[in-house]
């Protein structure tokens, strides 16, 4: 079994074509117990984020698992193959930690994946698909991330993905503090944002989740109101600025819903974000006049700002990884082992045992003790050394390298040994 990293992100994917290939939280059990109950793989863990989804796992082949997406969410392999990354070993290990590090993010740095990595690690103990491996490896991701956050300034000036929505809004309003704003969600990125538009004390603050109570929670937070996720087609029209980010698989604000706000707000301008894949507006919203619809690849210029600032620290930052990937690779190389290690210990083991039966049986009959020790020792000997002895005689071709290989495994020192010209 070898480790692979697969999957797509803002870089190689569109919005369109990652939106076809998100997890949502509630789902990832189920999905990981179908890939790994299906045997195509041995152990798995799935990061779905807005930027990326990708498969963490053990498989003979990177393209079980490959098929395995491609079946899982009705994408048809050749329409998602040019979009799809592969990384074997070495570069799953890297990639690993450089997205735990923020060092792979569309905002370099930010810290949020971080807790979406850990997140995802934790759904994957729960369906029982992470195993000593994966775990190890998300372990020392989370160990590398915290040195690159505390020893490097990758993450100083960040504009995160939140402060970005307000700048956005910033350029439409003159104002945000006259502007009424609507939040559809109350996860994450919501709480995220509310925090953000709070801080400029906009007019009025409203909540809408399909959960009333959760929403209700959050607006408590900012002095807003909670609204049901139902309510928002009658009330869209109040709102100057709308910001959704929801798990739903389907747009919840469609063309035609816009298309009846924006006449009975009489033109005025409206501000969205859809901050949700798959996307929560329709994509068509943003051809309306007066509507200035935003995704999440459409913050991209914005939070380049401060990058410059950052940028220093990735020279500090990827010499981090690099160092900790020949650590872990030394770890994994050393567990490879350990099934012929314990298969070498427990033949001995036996071995040890059946000579000391016979040793007693010995001792039993009344054989002198020194006889039936230097005779156990002789049989010890013989039996330990058998196996190894047989085949330095039989071996042909290879002869020099398992004779090689015998003396670095007995630490033997044949030109100093005294017989070592026997046969001359």
């Amino acid at each position: 079994m070898s480790l692979f990293t697969l999957g797509i992100n803002h870089r190689t994917a569109p919005l369109s074509v990652r939106e076809h290939l998100a997890f949502h939280a509630e789902e990832l059990q189920r999905a990981l117990l179908d890939l790994v109950n299906c045997g195509r793989v041995n152990e798995a863990a799935i990061l779905s984020t807005c930027n990326r989804t990708e498969l963490y796992c053990q498989a003979e082949t990177p393209q079980l698992a490959i098929q395995w997406l491609a079946d899982y969410r009705h994408v048809p392999h050749h329409e998602m193959e040019p979009y799809l990354y592969t990384h074997p070993d070495r570069a799953a290990v890297r990639h690993a930690f450089r997205v735990a590090s923020g060092l792979d993010s569309m905002v370099l740095g930010e810290p949020q994946i971080l807790g979406q990595m850990k997140d995802a690690v934790r759904i994957a103990k729960e369906a029982g698909t992470l195993g000593a491996t994966l775990n190890k490896l998300f372990q020392n991701s989370f160990a590398v991330a915290k040195d690159v956050r505390s020893t490097t300034a990758i993450g100083s000036n960040i504009v995160s993905m939140a402060a970005a929505a307000v700048h956005l809004a910033e350029r439409i309003f003159e104002r945000i503090a006259d502007q009424r704003v609507l939040f559809i969600g109350a996860g994450e990125m919501i709480q995220l944002c509310a925090t953000h538009f709070a801080a400029q004390k906009p007019k009025q603050m409203v909540i809408a989740n399909r959960t009333i109570d959760r929403g209700r929670v959050l607006a408590d937070r900012f002095g807003a109101t909670a609204i049901r996720l139902e309510e928002v087609g009658e009330r869209l029209a109040e709102f100057d600025i709308v910001v959704s980010c929801t798990a739903s698989q389907l747009p919840i604000i469609g063309l035609g819903l816009v298309e009846r706000t924006v006449k009975a707000r009489r033109h005025r301008p409206m501000f969205m974000v859809d901050l949700a894949v798959p996307r929560d507006v329709e994509n068509e919203v943003g051809d309306l006049d007066d509507v200035f619809l935003y995704t999440v690849d459409d913050l991209a210029q914005v939070v380049e700002s401060g990058l410059e600032s950052r940028q220093s620290a990735v020279v500090d930052a990827e010499a981090i990884v690099a160092a900790r990937v020949d650590s872990f690779l030394l770890w994994l190389q050393t567990r490879e082992t350990v099934p012929v290690i314990r298969s070498l210990r427990d033949n001995a083991e036996r071995t040890r045992r059946h000579e000391m039966e016979h040793a007693l049986k010995l001792l039993a009959k009344g054989e002198d003790p020194a006889s039936v020790l230097d005779q156990l020792s002789h049989r010890l000997t013989n039996k330990f050394l058998h196996a190894p002895t047989q085949a330095l005689n039989q071996a042909d071709g290879d002869r020099c390298e398992l004779q090689a290989l015998a003396t670095r495994l007995f630490h033997l020192h044949p030109e100093s040994h005294p017989d070592s010209h026997y046969g001359e």
